[in-house]
């Protein structure tokens, strides 16, 4: 139990801090820099800072998980395989968003159709590997499961896709999307390892430690992440944590449950959603700027005050999550 609650936090969180003091400043010597939206004025004095920083975590998340099975002679189960192919694709998206941009030297990279295009396809790709096992979703706090028919592969796009841009959208300030993502991979750490045993199939317990290494590689993330960021992560990263959480809810059934975990996402997609609807509706805003962290510092919160908050947030929404499936 040690083993498999440890090794795995502390050498994603070891090679990440590792791989981080090497490919930061090749970042930096490399010209890889951040692009800065010019209506947030705050946020002027982080231009030219290193960006991509989601490949670092990535990679040490990866070498965690291969060194481990090394260790063990054995393979990866294939749903951990799956996981981590969509995390890829998506960070793959990231990449060539983030490519663009530096490049052109603009904020904005991928065509929205062309990202979402993407998205969409790897995220139906995803969904075939899971079309012969049922349907069925579990209902948070009532012990049932839902059986959502033809509805299932539709439901499942959805969701990663929404998480996808939900994690995006969430990456705005110094260390506010990697510690709300590391709450909800603590929460599905605990999901995967009950899951494991209520389908009798221990070999998915490894999920629990694949959960631990990228929460731990994101604490790596964050040492050189934190306000003051010395890296950010980019869309290589956020995307891919995007598809690595939608790809736990739906190999454990949770899709109805990440709403919950995940609820700091939610909300920030939400925001942006109802912002355009509302503008093009009505002609007028809801809020000051979307996403939402950007609605708080415009009515002066400080940066690490929101970070503080929305990580309160995502700690209650991992907790609730883990709470409603009682366990199922």
């Amino acid at each position: 139990m040690l083993k498999l609650l440890v090794l795995p936090l502390l050498s994603g969180f070891v090679l990440s801090v590792l791989l981080g003091y090497v490919i930061i400043p090749k970042l930096r010597e490399l010209r890889i820099g951040q692009y800065i939206r010019e209506e947030v004025a705050a946020h002027k004095k982080k231009a030219g800072t290193p960006t991509m920083g989601g490949i670092f975590f990535i990679l040490a998340i990866i070498l965690s998980r291969v060194a481990l099975f090394v260790i063990e002679k054995q393979w990866p189960a294939r749903e951990e395989l799956l996981i981590l192919g969509l995390t890829l694709s998506y960070g793959f998206i990231g990449f060539l968003d983030d490519y663009k941009q530096i490049r052109l030297g603009r904020s904005l990279g991928l065509r929205a159709r062309e990202k979402m295009a993407l998205q969409v396809l790897f995220a139906a790709s995803f969904m075939y590997f899971f079309v012969d096992r049922g349907s069925e979703v579990i209902l948070p706090f009532s012990g049932r499961v839902l059986h959502m028919g033809i509805l299932y592969p539709i439901l499942g796009i959805l969701l990663i896709v929404g998480i996808g841009n939900g994690m995006n959208f969430t990456d705005g300030l110094d260390g506010l999307a990697a510690g709300v993502a590391t709450f909800g991979l603590g929460a599905y750490a605990f999901i995967a390892n009950e899951y494991a045993g209520a389908v009798d199939r221990p070999e998915l317990a490894h999920l629990t430690g694949l959960a631990l290494a990228s929460a731990g590689a994101l604490l790596g993330f964050l040492v050189y992440n934190y306000n003051p960021a010395k890296v950010f992560m980019g869309d290589t990263g956020s995307l891919a944590l995007g598809g690595l959480l939608a790809g736990y809810a739906v190999v454990t059934r949770t899709e109805l449950v990440l709403p919950l975990i995940a609820i700091v996402q939610l909300v920030e997609v939400v925001s942006v959603i109802l912002q355009v609807f509302s503008f093009q509706v009505f002609g007028k805003r809801i809020f000051r700027m979307t996403p939402i962290h950007h609605h708080f510092e415009l009515l002066g919160w400080s940066e690490k005050k929101i970070v503080y908050v929305f990580w309160l947030v995502a700690l209650a929404g991992a907790i609730l999550g883990i709470a409603s499936m009682g366990y199922v």
